[in-house]
């Protein structure tokens, strides 16, 4: 099940809920493209978030995984998931928020997610699941809105650069791999939305330190200001503009315009003044 913000009545006459932001997937072309990008074996536990009436789900234990973990907040769905649960054992069901679920306590854990999930949540969610990459959660499949997956691949000196998107660069990749329209869906979002791939292949234990994401998120805090504006008097730091320099950034600069590689030397200097 996709999400954007209309509500609606679903092909089968289920009603899609507003505080939900429900969509449903109908085109079974950009389902068929989701599993079969996602490369599922028989060895792989994977994490769906949002599976709704569990059309991607049924497509998700076809292609033969061994354990699928589904995070659904709807109540309203669970006759339907947890009659395909009897029938599949290899289903294993999470009624929760998906912002508060326990992931750490995912058994087996998963190595893989796929999901089209609330774009509400697009950020909040994929932060939290970055945290896991130590754990072997490395690749991620998500139907986000087109806007959502523009910033999460937009790189150095362009306006859709944000913390997210420069957490994802240094520490792998995001590839945009389809655009999806509108009609694709019941009830019709009003936004286009895509298929984007994240695949982390480094720095698997960043978003352990809390510190990283902090100092992304001041410095991005008011873009128009300066690098040294925005982070001066964060981290306890007596002279940012020392600070940058010695870490061969201009203090004029915005957080827009430093690639992957600079935020990371940015981040070590930090981490070792504070100590």
């Amino acid at each position: 099940m996709s999400r954007s913000p209309r509500g609606g009545v679903a092909p089968d006459g289920f009603r899609a809920l507003h505080r939900f932001g429900q969509n449903f997937l109908v085109d079974r072309g950009v389902l068929e493209d989701i599993v079969r990008r996602a490369s599922i074996g028989e060895d792989d536990v994977v994490l769906e978030i949002g599976p709704g009436q569990g059309v991607l789900t049924r497509a998700l234990l076809e292609r033969g995984c061994s354990r699928l973990h589904a995070v659904e907040l709807d109540e309203r769905l669970r006759e339907t998931l947890e009659s395909l649960a009897l029938r599949e054992p290899r289903l294993c069901l999470h009624w929760s928020d998906a912002l508060r679920v326990d992931y750490a306590a995912l058994d087996p854990f998963p190595r893989k997610v796929v999901a089209n999930i609330p774009y509400s949540i697009t950020t909040p969610l994929i932060w939290t699941l970055l945290r896991f990459a130590g754990r072997g959660l490395r690749y991620h499949l998500y139907m986000v809105q087109k806007e959502a997956a523009d910033r999460l691949a937009a790189e150095a000196d362009t306006k859709e650069r944000y913390p997210l998107g420069v957490t994802l660069e240094v520490m792998g990749g995001v590839e945009r791999v389809r655009r999806v329209p509108p009609s694709c869906f019941r009830p019709r979002p009003r936004v286009d939305s895509a298929v984007v791939e994240i695949v982390l292949t480094r720095n698997f234990h960043l978003m352990e330190d809390a510190l990283w994401s902090d100092m992304l998120h001041r410095a991005f805090a008011q873009r128009r200001k300066t690098l040294f504006n925005n982070l001066k008097g964060f981290g306890k730091i007596e002279d940012w503009e020392e600070l940058l320099r010695k870490t061969g950034l201009d203090p004029r600069n915005r957080a827009e315009d430093l690639r992957g590689e600079e935020w990371l030397r940015l981040h070590e200097a930090l981490r070792t003044s504070v100590g």
